[in-house]
């Protein structure tokens, strides 16, 4: 007991340090960097759900987009009918995500693989006609969605992205210690029974169903509020802000990172912010068309998903780790 407490809190005292680097990093750099420093937190939140609901629970979602865009939709609702404060939005979208997640749960207890799969990809593909089909969501216009400007006390100097930064990155801190800790609990270890050994799992009595929705509902909570983020970083939520693509980057982001692990989670965010720029740049390079410009970053999302999946498919903290474990068995041996 006190070694875990003892563990806990140096990873809290860890979290601290870093988000002080966050801070004193947000002033060094310039403006775009600081915009795409909030796009990075809101793909580790993004990105961590699908690893809790796929890696932990053995969930299989290709329609994470939707769930996003749940959330978003919700901040944008309380923001502009009720005038919420930022805060009371997130807690908002997090929580009408969750409820969403919990509806689907309840239909993904009863699924699995590729037809689960199926139907979240069937919600995301569906989330541009269900949106205009009711005007209080605006639409293909979509709503605006501002937070306003930063406070005074910050100084004239401190930049609206710069304001985006700091509450994204704050959120994704806090988010993700409190998953860590979550999933280092009995709810993290009955989620991996219930995904390795469900037969085993069901004996102990452990409800596989229940188990399934929880991590639905929370997955989706996370998700509902990476949505929130991404609204407030551009302003506005619509049908064009969360495509099917967005879906699939989030998907391959969490194959990058290392599908059963939050380690590596940084790795796929800061590689889906990356891309567009990196596309960008061939496509000037070699004086593509327009279209191919268009389509160019979709196209790398697609064959780098794939690379992933031939060569590193635990991703490359779980590879490193695996590679160490099997340096330290032969050493381990060689010395016996």
């Amino acid at each position: 007991m006190h070694k875990f407490k003892a563990t806990n809190f140096s990873r809290f005292v860890g979290f601290v340090i870093l988000g002080f680097f966050l801070v004193y990093l947000s002033n060094t750099v310039d403006e775009l960097r600081v915009y795409q420093g909030a796009t990075v937190a809101m793909y580790v939140i993004a990105i961590s759900s699908i690893i809790l609901l796929t890696g932990y629970s053995g969930q299989v979602s290709l329609g994470h987009g939707a769930l996003l865009a749940v959330g978003g939709y919700g901040a944008a609702l309380l923001r502009n009918n009720f005038n919420a404060p930022v805060w009371l939005c997130f807690v908002g979208a997090v929580l009408l995500a969750a409820v969403w997640g919990a509806l689907l749960g309840v239909t993904a207890a009863r699924l699995s693989g590729p037809y689960l799969a199926g139907t979240t990809l069937a919600l995301a593909v569906g989330l541009p006609s269900i949106a205009n089909q009711f005007k209080f969501l605006g639409g293909e216009q979509g709503l605006i969605f501002e937070i306003g400007l930063p406070p005074a006390s910050l100084g004239e100097m401190f930049s609206l992205y710069k304001w985006f930064f700091w509450i994204a990155a704050l959120t994704a801190l806090i988010s993700m210690w409190w998953l860590q800790n979550l999933l280092r609990s009995r709810y993290g270890r009955t989620w991996r029974a219930v995904r390795t050994q469900s037969v085993a799992a069901e004996l102990a009595g452990i409800s596989i169903a229940r188990s399934k929705i929880l991590a639905f509902t929370i997955s989706a909570g996370l998700a509902g509020l990476a949505g929130a983020l991404l609204s407030m970083t551009i302003s506005t939520v619509s049908p064009g802000a969360f495509p099917l693509t967005l879906s699939f980057a989030l998907a391959t982001g969490a194959v990058l990172s290392g599908i059963n692990t939050l380690g590596g989670v940084i790795i796929g965010a800061v590689t889906l912010v990356a891309i567009p720029d990196i596309a960008d740049a061939i496509a000037h390079r070699i004086g593509a068309s327009e279209n191919v410009t268009t389509n160019l970053p979709g196209l790398m999302v697609s064959g780098l998903l794939i690379v992933t999946v031939l060569f590193i498919p635990n991703g490359p903290v779980e590879q490193h780790r695996a590679r160490k474990a099997r340096h330290h068995a032969v050493l381990t041996s060689t010395k016996k």
